[in-house]
């Protein structure tokens, strides 16, 4: 069997893999960069892309949310198509070609123009350039976080896998960082005009700089080799459904909680906050850093932990606590600097426990030949459910005068992901990778 240097490489952690683990980072950092731009963004450019004329101003803020949510409806397209295309033709292969089409979206977001220019192309203008980086979020999960776990040496791929989140979160802290930056930095005017448009510039730009770093990484896939020969049977699309269904419903459990409570407590939660309690926009996106820097922090150090102790004890640690917690927690907030703070930090250390070891569990399901797709698929779908529609629900509740019940709609979705941990998934910590 033809397999790569880094597949033959001994126990340890030798420079061949350090480089992956920067060329899968690096990449990723760029394309979640792009990705949580829109999030952070959303209450400034809202009003300058959607029709105000209803006279209330949470109307546009629900349409750049709906929209939002569109995009995440491309991820699952993304994870199936890119992902088959990883098993295919590599791993390396797919995450240039996500990279490539992050950078197009972004820019297009940038260069959007306003309802008042351009009337209803606005929004056109703006979905389209979501359902671009929805397509390349779904594939850049797929292809990149098996890219990460197949790099692993043995015991080591929970400590692997905590850096798809660890590059995932420095993107959402440039986002966020230059986000906050602008607007401390400029009038609320200024912001509202034009001073949005830029994170998604630079995003285009830092693109090219993913692209390049990508273009030095080794190639993976132990098979893909042999099926490009035609030594192997290429994979079909769903493959991995006809072969492996088990293990596609239970990436579906897995999910489902860690995905709501991932787009909650990193990127909604300083726009509920703002909506609820109507706490300060610029210091609810500073709060939002300073928690991200704390989040990304965890992730090494829980992912060795889950190289230890196991994948199970974790997960159900994530899960009884976002069972037990959104609602005491989310009860706290006040338009106290320290309330939202606090919240976010909680959270976090339950959330790590889910986030940490995602994509370790998720390849692990699945055989080498379909495990980008295997992995991707089913994983997307879910949150493009459940995730993408987070914000959506949220301010949706508020407009409708509930906003109380979103918090225990988070803890009736960790209760479903807690029995999968407990009932269904079995230990995969010490399972060789086929």
């Amino acid at each position: 069997m033809a397999t790569s240097p880094v597949a033959q490489s001994p126990l340890g952690i030798p420079k061949s893999r350090v480089r992956q683990l920067m060329a899968a980072s690096v990449g990723n950092v760029v394309e979640w960069y792009d990705w949580y731009a829109y999030t952070f963004l959303a209450t400034y450019f809202s009003a300058q892309v959607f029709p105000t004329s209803t006279g209330n101003s949470l109307v546009p803020l629900l349409s750049s949310f709906a929209v939002f949510a569109v995009g995440f409806f491309m991820r699952p397209l993304g994870g199936l198509l890119v992902g088959a295309f990883a098993d295919r033709y590599g791993r390396k292969s797919a995450m240039t070609f996500t990279i490539v089409l992050m950078g197009a979206g972004s820019l297009l977001v940038g260069l959007t123009p306003t309802y008042e220019a351009v009337g209803l192309l606005a929004p056109i203008i703006l979905t389209l350039a979501r359902l671009i980086q929805g397509l390349s979020v779904g594939g850049e999960f797929a292809a990149a976080t098996t890219f990460l776990v197949e790099s692993a040496p043995p015991g080591r791929r929970g400590l692997f896998s905590s850096f798809q989140y660890v590059s995932t979160t420095i993107g959402q802290l440039l986002a966020s960082g230059l986000a906050a930056l602008l607007a401390t930095a400029l009038a609320q005017t200024d912001m509202d005009s034009y001073g949005w448009r830029i994170p998604f510039i630079v995003g285009a730009v830092l693109s090219l700089v993913g692209l390049w770093i990508r273009k030095g990484a080794d190639e993976t896939s132990a098979v893909v080799g042999e099926i490009q020969r035609g030594e192997a049977e290429r994979p079909k699309l769903f493959d991995f459904l006809r072969h492996h269904p088990k293990s596609a419903l239970t990436i579906v459990g897995i999910t489902i909680a860690g995905t709501v409570a991932y787009y909650t407590w990193t990127s909604f939660l300083p726009t509920y906050a703002q909506i609820i309690v109507n706490f300060d926009k610029a210091d609810s996106l500073q709060v939002g850093t300073i928690s991200l820097v704390f989040f990304m922090i965890l992730q090494p150090l829980l992912g060795m932990l889950s190289d230890r102790v196991g994948r199970r004890p974790m997960l159900i640690t994530f899960g009884v606590g976002f069972l037990l917690l959104p609602v005491p927690l989310l009860g706290l907030l006040t338009t106290d600097y320290w309330s939202l703070l606090i919240v976010q930090l909680i959270g976090m250390v339950f959330l790590g426990c889910f986030t940490s070891i995602s994509a370790a569990v998720n390849s692990e399901l699945f055989p080498t030949r379909v495990r980008a797709a295997g992995a991707g698929f089913p994983y997307s779908l879910t949150v493009a459910i459940f995730g993408g529609t987070a914000p959506l629900i949220g301010t949706a509740l508020q407009e409708a005068k509930n906003p109380g019940l979103f918090p225990w709609y988070m803890s009736a979705l960790a209760l479903i992901s807690t029995l999968v941990y407990v009932f269904v998934l079995r230990e995969t910590k010490d399972r060789p990778l086929d």
